[in-house]
């Protein structure tokens, strides 16, 4: 769970919002104005630190939750989704088409993937609705799908050097045998007379 989903962090700030409402309950036909101030406002966001706000319908929920609540504190905390981690909206049908284009094309970006996506589905409405860019991001970094670089001409000897470099480490300053790599750096000087070089 990242520090933005900390559930205390974001009960806190709801109680801090609504706590005054709970501790001094407006008059009879004053909660709506009450609300509405409370909403108007910039709040403090409890991780980034910066402004933010929240809508009437939020903050008139978060009251009705916690007041009826023994606990109003817990009670405010963010829940996990049910599906958290699942792909919601990715069908079966986009899943296969997704697995069949990593397969074949392993160098495409996800935008490419996307466009497509896109493009697939307006000839087989089966694959519709594709869901965000977004979405199909999250998917296939969940899947561990990495771009592979292409080799720039495509023979058995650069398949073979590129299976290869995906076995092993590659370091760029690296040799067999002793004093099997020398590397000197140096600049010729001309123009200065013997007797002044040192």
């Amino acid at each position: 769970m990242g520090m933005d989903e900390d559930p205390d962090r974001w009960a806190r700030l709801r109680f801090a919002i609504i706590g005054p409402l709970l501790a001094a309950p407006p008059q009879r036909g004053e909660l709506r104005q009450a609300i509405l101030a409370l909403a108007g406002r910039n709040w403090r966001h409890p991780v980034k630190g910066t402004d933010i706000r929240f809508s009437y319908a939020t903050v008139e929920r978060w009251f009705y939750t916690a007041r009826q609540a023994q606990d109003p504190v817990a009670v405010l905390r963010r829940r996990r989704r049910s599906d958290a981690g699942r792909a919601r909206r990715l069908t079966a049908s986009l899943i296969q088409a997704l697995v069949l284009q990593c397969r074949d094309y392993p160098g495409w970006t996800v935008q490419l993937h996307y466009d497509n996506l896109l493009a697939l589905a307006e000839e087989d409405t089966a694959l519709k609705p594709v869901p965000s860019y977004g979405t199909i991001r999250r998917h296939l970094k969940a899947q561990g799908y990495h771009r592979k670089r292409c080799p720039k001409r495509d023979t058995h000897g650069a398949r073979q050097a590129e299976r290869r470099l995906e076995k092993r480490e590659g370091r760029s300053y690296e040799n067999e045998h002793v004093h099997g790599l020398w590397h000197a750096d140096f600049q010729a000087i001309s123009g200065i007379p013997n007797d002044e070089v040192h």
